[in-house]
């Protein structure tokens, strides 16, 4: 006795394929909700400040111990007490939205003859939140009037979980 039966179909139906895609469209939104992009690229933005702030921290006050030998005291009175922004470039022209009255590390003279810009850095780093045309560096100078302790910070800081407050190194 031959049986016969229907022809089975191979493949996938139309409801199939959707819960599949439906199913990875879920998977995709949990992954990109635990990676969270935004806050990579805001701790890597702060990471760049946090570094460059020591940098120029470092540069500064290698200088200001290069003076001493010297018996010069120029960038230690050329620092303000109050806050002022770090011209990136060199150039006092177009720095109208710098914060303050912005300083110009390469502009510092001292018996020394070296100024911060070129000597010790080769330029200024600048803020990753500035616009690369911009004369301004983003970050910020100033001087303890009893103490003489420099601080250098980043006020553009990104507020993340991690970072509550403004980025800033004193010494």
């Amino acid at each position: 006795m031959n049986t016969y039966s229907a022809p089975q179909r191979k493949g996938f139906t139309l409801l199939e394929i959707l819960l599949v895609i439906a199913a990875i469209g879920i998977l995709a939104a949990i992954v990109l909700v635990a990676i969270n992009p935004n806050r990579q690229l805001a701790q890597a933005r702060n990471a760049q400040r946090i570094s460059d702030v020591q940098t120029i921290l470092n540069a500064i006050h290698q200088k200001i111990i290069d003076e001493g030998a010297s018996g010069s005291t120029a960038t230690l009175t050329a620092i303000t007490p109050t806050a002022a922004e770090i011209y990136k470039s060199g150039t006092t022209t177009g720095t109208t939205s710098c914060t303050g009255t912005p300083l110009d590390m390469a502009a510092v003279a001292s018996d020394a003859g070296a100024d911060v810009v070129p000597t010790y850095l080769a330029a200024i780093p600048q803020d990753p939140s500035e616009p690369t045309t911009s004369n301004c560096s983003g970050y910020t100078v100033s001087r303890d009037s009893t103490t003489n302790r420099i601080t250098v910070a980043a006020p553009n800081a990104n507020v993340t979980a991690e970072l509550s407050q403004n980025i800033s190194v004193t010494r």
